[in-house]
């Protein structure tokens, strides 16, 4: 189970940076040299390599890759009213929020005569990976495919792994055509991204790819973005993370429900609480022993559990002071005054305040996303939206006598830089016609 009550108070500066270390990321030699040899099979070898890669990890041999509009609308067909429904209203909880990030171009005019200007357009194509684990991920298709859609990208590219009939489940099919994604293809893992990065004769490549996967998909991701020139990748990815700041008049039984829905994630997740209150944390750790046995995956959200941490702090402030410091990737607020609190809080993936605000509506159909910085990263890495599908870009347009105003500034810096060609590019201007 989850470890004892940790008093902040008590702790010394290196018991404190234990107390929020966070679980280890695999980043064994041998992860690295598999991970290399899979994508140098697809680099050379192509569709061949994919054929035989995803037989190889997927025991399945595929005939085709590519996923049809036949096999879409068979979909749609098979899922009930109910499932089609639930993912309808995501998607439109989703776009509505992601509709308002839209941006406009800016331009100033810095001084008479120059004219300076802020343009943003979307990236030309991206590549989505949606894992296939015990249960399709519909949400993350809608996290991801939304904004590839609201932002323009001419081409967007969804990649899944097969099952073992070498086909992808029915919601990941529906959720992909509502965001009008209709290049869809039956390959995950490493080779899955390498085929995104390099591209073969079914799958082009892409300009940048997101979404989660397992440690051979992260690690692919890793090696490529920094082999292949152009190829960007989403943001770093590690085990997912929740963090609750909660006071004595919160509600154990949610404070529990919201610890164990992301220790649920993976035996790596990690869960913690931080609380002024010590009756409440022990409310909570009873909780969270009654709730644990009823979940399908309490030996996953167990094994999390160890791992986690239940700390005791002296007041809120300190509670918001270790939060800062830990950067969590989804922070839960259940105090009696919350507006004080979120003014005080910077470092978080996604913060969710108040008791009817489960983590668990962001990851679904709330409207924000879900696809957020982990592992400390929410200090200086955003939550995914439109900007990440875009690209901004500078115009400037000088008139000659705007030029003439910047003259003598220029002229000054690049004779301190030493610059003289840069310094004529201006001086040649002026001279003509003088």
């Amino acid at each position: 189970m989850i470890n004892q009550l940790i008093n902040w108070q008590e702790l010394s500066p290196q018991q404190k940076d234990l107390a929020l270390a966070r679980p280890a990321i695999a980043d064994s030699a041998l992860l690295s040299t598999q991970v290399a040899n899979i994508l140098a099979q697809v680099k050379s070898q192509g569709d061949k390599a994919i054929y035989a890669l995803t037989e190889q990890f997927d025991g399945i041999a595929l005939s085709t890759l590519s996923v049809t509009p036949e096999q879409v609308a068979k979909a749609k067909l098979a899922l009930t009213a109910k499932r089609t429904k639930a993912i309808n209203t995501a998607y439109q909880q989703i776009k509505s929020f992601h509709s308002a990030q839209k941006a406009t171009d800016i331009t100033v005019e810095t001084t008479p005569g120059v004219k300076c200007t802020l343009k943003t357009e979307a990236i030309e194509s991206v590549g989505l990976y949606i894992p296939a684990g015990s249960a399709p991920l519909p949400s993350t298709v809608l996290m991801l495919g939304v904004p590839a859609q609201l932002t323009g990208c001419q081409r967007t590219v969804l990649v899944c792994p097969p099952d073992k009939n070498g086909q992808l489940a029915d919601e990941i099919l529906v959720a992909a055509d509502l965001c009008g994604i209709t290049e869809i293809y039956t390959v995950g893992g490493a080779q899955a991204i390498a085929a995104l990065a390099y591209g073969t004769e079914t799958v082009p490549a892409v300009n940048k790819v997101f979404g989660p996967g397992n440690r051979y998909v992260t690690e692919a991701k890793t090696q490529l973005s920094q082999q292949v020139a152009g190829f960007a990748i989403d943001m770093p990815a590690g085990p997912s993370e929740v963090l609750v700041i909660a006071d004595e008049q919160a509600n154990p039984a949610f404070i529990a429900a919201d610890l164990l829905s992301q220790a649920e994630h993976g035996v790596d997740s990690q869960v913690i609480l931080l609380s002024d209150s010590e009756s409440l944390i022990t409310k909570v750790s009873t909780e969270l022993e009654q709730q644990l046995t009823l979940l399908s995956r309490c030996k996953i959200a167990e094994q999390a559990l160890k791992q986690s941490r239940l700390i005791l702090t002296k007041d809120l402030e300190q509670a918001v002071e270790v939060s800062n410091q830990y950067g969590p990737e989804h922070l839960i607020i259940q105090t009696e005054d919350a507006p004080t609190l979120l003014s005080k809080l910077r470092n978080a993936g996604s913060i969710f305040v108040g008791a009817y605000t489960p983590e668990s509506a962001g990851d679904y159909a709330s409207g924000t996303n879900h696809v957020l910085p982990t592992y400390g990263y929410s200090k200086v890495i955003s939550s995914l939206s439109l900007a990440d599908f875009s690209r901004r870009y500078t115009v400037q347009e000088i008139t000659k006598s705007g030029l003439q105003s910047l003259a003598e500034c220029i002229i000054e810096l690049t004779d301190a830089e030493g610059l003289d060609a840069h310094q004529r590019a201006v001086t040649i201007r002026l001279e003509e016609g003088s």
